[in-house]
């Protein structure tokens, strides 16, 4: 069988590409794929993240393991795409380039037969152009107490200039 998969950029404008892969491909395999679809270089490290219809992010899939729980840490190498994405969990996050966080949403949009004669991974159809740089993220808990304005001035305060 063959996966559909839309791969969305995280961005405000429509930035996708839509991949056909074959259903046993390892995750590394998905990651060479979303990479030259997208033209990254492929050099920087990245990682598949399982989650739920809300897109809440779960198990890290890196490409190599790193820190204290790589041992028991999944890997892309040793992990087929229908281990992860399937009907019933159809979606996941990618991340190219911890540094620059390129962050990309990924859906199973369909499961068809293999076609004879075509090779996989297959790009189906690609839109709009990657920026230049990743996405600014906006991220949810960004702090709404804005600490100079609330305490003012402290010379009104009985502080000890002495107490150190």
């Amino acid at each position: 069988m063959v996966y559909k998969i839309r791969i969305i950029l995280d961005t405000e404008e429509d930035i996708f590409r839509d991949l056909e892969v074959e259903e046993q491909s390892s995750l590394e395999e998905f990651h060479n794929a979303i990479t030259q679809a997208f033209g990254f270089m492929g050099n920087e490290m990245a990682a598949f993240y399982t989650c739920d219809e809300e897109w809440n992010q779960d198990e890290e899939i890196p490409l190599f393991a790193m820190g204290e729980d790589a041992p028991d840490t999944r890997l892309m190498n040793e992990t087929n795409l229908n281990d992860v994405l399937t009907e019933a969990s159809p979606r996941m996050i990618y991340v190219y380039d911890f540094l620059s966080m390129w962050t990309f949403f990924v859906e199973l949009a369909d499961i068809v037969n293999k076609e004879d004669g075509r090779a996989y991974p297959n790009l189906l159809f690609s839109f709009g152009e990657l920026p230049d740089t990743p996405p600014e993220k906006r991220f949810e808990s960004q702090p709404s107490l804005d600490l100079d304005d609330t305490f003012g001035s402290y010379d009104d305060m009985d502080f000890d200039e002495n107490w150190n």
